[in-house]
């Protein structure tokens, strides 16, 4: 009976917490105001991989590992290490056991290595990666070139890269590209999930009208755009935004950059520790957001450290 319910009650708890996110929460503290944007923290694809990995540890004898953080932040992973899960840079350092990928994909030829070394693979990949992962290889196999919208850096790019075959380009912005690479081309866009529909038009718009044939796959997520949306709105009625979340998040630092377009005085923190009374020493209304990797206790406890300051005030 226990087994039943235990699972059924979970997922009680996480569809509690998704509907908690979905809505604008405002905390009045004296003269002053906290505003928590709406679709702040877990985003579906986060509570996948971590559920993932929770039944690794439930299901699965030692070692567990993952390759690379399973999600871009710190305290979590942690917590997951403090419970015998390691995170690995590499198959090499590995000879026995089971290997969850992160959430961020990996290049499919490190799932069939590991595989062949005798390890146990979990796939947490976010299914949005994966469908950016189908598209950038449809468009190869098609025969087109493919642009590869993203952080160079980032481990969901370099999986996109590894299915787009050895000619794909990646490009942070229209400024990285050489228009004379796809003059009379045809050309494929994907892109990284976290990145903004601005600069997806941007670069779409620019390949266009020098390509012979742009197509262009919108493999932006849902929940990255909804984040978005939601943390410029707070950012536009507030005197200064706190963004918490993994400083290595690319969702997360995106946030940042947004927020800061908006609103000058925003400040990005990966936990309440970093935060500082003089911050907000003259602010009425303060906006709280958050990346798709932050949990609800780290937002919780910076917005609780915010509402101290403000109660503080003479």
């Amino acid at each position: 009976m226990t087994g039943s319910t235990e699972p059924q009650a979970g997922e009680q708890r996480r569809r509690a917490a998704r509907e908690r996110r979905s809505e604008l929460r405002r905390v009045r503290v004296g003269d002053g105001e906290i505003v928590v944007a709406r679709y702040s923290g877990y985003c579906y694809g986060v509570e996948r991989a971590l559920k993932i990995a929770e039944d690794a540890i439930n299901g699965f004898e030692p070692p567990i590992y993952t390759l690379g953080p399973i999600i871009h932040n710190p305290g979590v992973v942690a917590r997951l290490a403090q419970r015998g899960v390691t995170a690995i840079d590499d198959l090499s350092q590995v000879d026995k056991g089971t290997v969850v990928v992160r959430t961020h994909g990996v290049p499919p030829e490190v799932v069939e290595k590991a595989r062949n070394r005798g390890l146990r693979v979990v796939d947490a990949t976010c299914p949005f990666v994966t469908i950016a992962q189908s598209k950038a290889s449809a468009l190869h196999e098609a025969g087109y070139l493919v642009l590869i919208l993203g952080e160079r850096d980032h481990p969901e790019v370099a999986g996109l890269k590894a299915c787009a075959g050895s000619e794909a380009v990646v490009v942070e912005g229209v400024g990285d590209l050489e228009m004379a690479n796809v003059a009379d081309r045809r050309v494929g866009i994907v892109v990284q999930t976290t990145q903004t529909r601005d600069n997806l038009a941007a670069l779409a718009g620019a390949v266009a009208p020098v390509a012979r044939e742009t197509l262009a796959y919108n493999t932006i997520c849902d929940a990255t755009e909804k984040r978005q949306s939601a943390a410029r709105e707070v950012a536009r009625e507030v005197d200064a935004v706190v963004v918490v979340g993994g400083r290595n998040s690319a969702n997360t630092n995106r946030l940042v950059s947004l927020c800061r377009d908006i609103q000058p005085r925003t400040y990005h923190i990966e936990h309440a520790g970093e935060l500082q009374a003089a911050w907000f020493a003259d602010c009425r209304r303060i906006g709280v957001t958050a990346g798709a990797s932050t949990p609800d206790d780290e937002i919780d406890a910076a917005t609780q450290t915010i509402r101290t300051f403000l109660a503080a005030r003479p």
